[in-house]
């Protein structure tokens, strides 16, 4: 009963913060969470939890698909083909992980995930502020069209 509501206040505070949040800081957000995701079947698979490790693998796999295929590709960009194909395998790597039961791959699938969180995390805000209105004016050019 006690963890319900501890679970509903959660989710109460994660809209309140996706709801006030820019894209970057969204973005940010799903990294963390695949990450949050992949430490939890990391520790189902030490304990033997099969059935949370599968819970918390496929909830990884799904945001790493969602981050994968919202990269931006309308602007030809080596970094956006990398960070595919290493989104890419690393829902690959979750699979292998899951069947072999393995949290060497899971260390493996976080070691490569993290560096991309904290890169991500250290954009400059002049940064991000030229990528919104360069993207702002993409979309008016584009329903100008």
């Amino acid at each position: 009963m006690f963890k319900r509501g501890i679970n509903a206040y959660k989710q109460g505070n994660i809209k309140q913060q996706i709801a006030q949040a820019d894209p970057h800081q969204i973005t940010l957000m799903l990294m963390q969470g695949a990450l949050d995701k992949m430490a939890y079947a990391k520790g189902c698979m030490e304990r033997k939890e099969h059935e949370n490790k599968s819970i918390h693998l496929s909830k990884a796999s799904a945001i790493l698909v969602n981050l994968r295929d919202t990269l931006d590709f309308s602007v030809e960009s080596e970094v956006t083909d990398n960070l595919y194909a290493l989104y890419d395998y690393m829902i690959n790597r979750l699979t292998d992980a899951h069947v072999q039961n393995s949290t060497k791959i899971m260390d493996e699938i976080i070691a490569l995930m993290l560096p991309i969180k904290t890169a991500w995390a250290s954009i400059p805000e002049e940064a991000k502020q030229e990528a919104y209105e360069l993207q702002r004016q993409r979309q008016q050019e584009q329903s100008a069209v």
